[in-house]
């Protein structure tokens, strides 16, 4: 009896941690963000009047001009021939446009996406092949944490972002002239406080060309 209780007792610790793991593997996909949730953050909001009747702001088409302007120029460019200015340019005007902020991991000190960040990745192509974002420019902003050098860092949040359009492009059918690829380095952290937190390796995607996003 000593021995089939000793049994028993081994088969249900067994089970408890087969359990045990199999709800943190269901915790971790439930985490992923999904296609529809990237989708909701980069769709425009449809453009309605307030409750006191009074019209929702209008953007000036001169500042419209000048932002579609700039995105042409900086098309189709390498990611390594942006200047600084052209960088910032980048990140004022995608800071009043839909945007997400992904947590795409990637391999330590290199431009690999970590195999645990493919899903993310996957998902986020489904989102940007809706055809309720066709006709919008995407930019594709890279950023790392704050160990080692800025110019190292600088570099390596560039490649990083290049690996995500690369991705896209291929196994998506995204066009190449929608991505706009950008590196930050360290200069942008997600939690400063904690400045070599895996949180700040990340990748963040503004939707930068509305115009019929919105309709």
């Amino acid at each position: 009896m000593t021995s089939l209780n000793r049994f028993s007792g081994l088969k249900a610790m067994t089970l408890c941690a087969a359990l045990s793991m199999t709800a943190g593997l269901a915790l971790a996909a439930d985490n992923t963000v999904s296609a529809d949730q990237i989708l909701n953050a980069l769709r425009p909001k449809p453009m309605t009047r307030s409750l006191s009747m009074t019209p929702a702001p209008q953007v000036d088409p001169s500042v419209k001009a000048r932002e579609v302007n700039f995105l042409d120029s900086v098309r189709n460019r390498k990611t390594r021939s942006l200047s600084l200015g052209e960088r910032e340019q980048i990140a004022e005007i995608a800071s009043t446009k839909p945007n997400v902020d992904l947590e795409i991991q990637f391999d330590y000190n290199s431009a690999d996406i970590s195999k645990t960040s493919l899903t993310a990745v996957q998902e986020l192509g489904k989102a940007l092949s809706n055809p309720s974002l066709k006709g919008s420019t995407f930019v594709v902003a890279g950023h790392t944490d704050a160990v080692g050098s800025e110019p190292y860092n600088l570099d390596l949040s560039e490649r990083r972002a290049d690996t995500i359009k690369h991705y896209l492009v291929e196994k998506y059918g995204i066009a190449g002239n929608e991505l706009v690829t950008v590196g930050y380095g360290k200069t942008k952290l997600k939690d400063a406080s904690n400045p070599t937190a895996p949180i700040n390796r990340r990748v963040q995607v503004v939707n930068m060309d509305t115009k019929t996003a919105s309709q």
